[in-house]
């Protein structure tokens, strides 16, 4: 019997051409007919070699919204089998966590921990890295020290991905925080990592109680530290302590009170730095107007040394990598803000 033919709706969707196939999404977006009859064929799309193709489609899919999430349960529990694993990407971007099965959590909790066994450390790459260096491998100590709860084992590929989506937030009517959630390394070469936006040592909202936090795991380990990193040069910022105290905190990110947030003596590495540059040493921070040439080659140098700090101090996330020794399994857990809020929805890579 022969198959039916294709909607004409839906069949430029299935066009051998990409441009065409581009050009058919954006139309039933544009024109505001992507319902649930063009589902089926969206989904198939999801897969799709063009990258811009795959893109739009499963935003189609998510303007869809609610109606669409009973079609796409169902699809998850009786087919066809080649739309369930883009329905379960589909489900996870329309509501995250709370839309899927039961069955469904239990087999992504299930392929984690398969991934788990032949898991890699990786750089913690995100556009912006917020993070707190702890010394030690006290990862279940440090949580409860930060008042985190409802750890989750995640493979690093995961927990980088959701580090990077919640620093890049989420719009004032999308359901969870930002701020929510927090990636929590194993012990690293001899230092266990936090990273996620809720870490930012100059936050305007979080800056103290994350001071304040940074000290108490230092009166407790030893050592702590909070770093802010922007990739694309939006700044640096590191907040140092010690014993239970602060020894250094600055922040250079072109912003008026970027001054304001200096404490303490410049580190070792800074006067290293700056040597290394030909500038004086030692200096007064505090002062940032009518820079001069040479404080203004500070001011860009110091934009992008959050790293290289991190690296003299403790740990640089964006050098860990094979050679780094791990001890432990890395976990997402809610902070207490999570808990209130929930998390952003979303689907990431495992």
């Amino acid at each position: 019997m022969p198959e039916t033919p294709p909607e004409p709706r839906t069949a430029a969707l299935a066009d051998p051409d990409p441009v065409v196939r581009e050009r058919a999404v954006r139309d039933l977006r544009s024109r505001g007919t992507a319902e649930l009859d063009t589902l089926p064929a969206l989904l198939g799309l999801f897969g799709d070699p063009d990258r811009r193709v795959a893109c739009l489609a499963r935003i189609a899919v998510e303007e869809l919204g609610a109606p669409a999430v009973p079609v796409l349960q169902r699809i998850r529990r009786s087919g066809p089998g080649r739309l369930r694993p883009a329905a379960l990407t589909a489900l996870a971007e329309i509501g995250g966590e709370p839309l899927l099965s039961e069955r469904d959590r239990a087999a992504v909790e299930r392929l984690v921990r398969i991934k788990l066994t032949a898991d890699r450390p990786q750089p913690l790459s995100a556009c912006w890295l917020y993070w707190i260096a702890v010394a030690g491998g006290d990862q279940q100590g440090i949580m409860q020290v930060l008042g985190l709860t409802g750890p989750r084992p995640v493979t690093f590929e995961l927990g980088t991905a959701i580090v990077d989506a919640d620093a890049h937030g989420c719009g004032d009517d999308e359901p969870g925080s930002p701020v929510g959630r927090v990636f929590v390394t194993p012990e690293l070469d001899g230092w266990t990592l936090v990273a996620g936006a809720w870490c930012d040592p100059c936050d305007p909202e979080l800056g103290e109680q994350v001071r304040g936090q940074v000290v108490e795991l230092s009166a407790r380990y030893g050592r702590a530290q909070a770093y802010y990193f922007g990739a694309q040069n939006d700044g640096s910022a590191w907040l140092v302590a010690e014993n239970g105290s602060v020894v250094r905190r600055y922040k250079e990110a072109g912003e008026p009170d970027d001054r304001l947030w200096t404490l303490g003596e410049p580190l070792e590495c800074e006067r290293a730095r700056r040597a290394e540059l030909g500038l004086p040493v030692p200096w007064d921070d505090t002062v940032r107007e009518d820079l001069d040439d040479a404080e203004d080659e500070w001011r860009w140098e110091a934009f992008g040394l959050a790293p290289a700090v991190a690296a003299a101090l403790s740990v640089d996330p964006l050098t860990i990598g094979p050679g780094t020794v791990v001890r432990g399994t890395p976990v997402i857990a809610l902070t207490p803000i999570g808990v209130a809020e929930g998390v952003p929805r979303g689907a990431y890579a495992i």
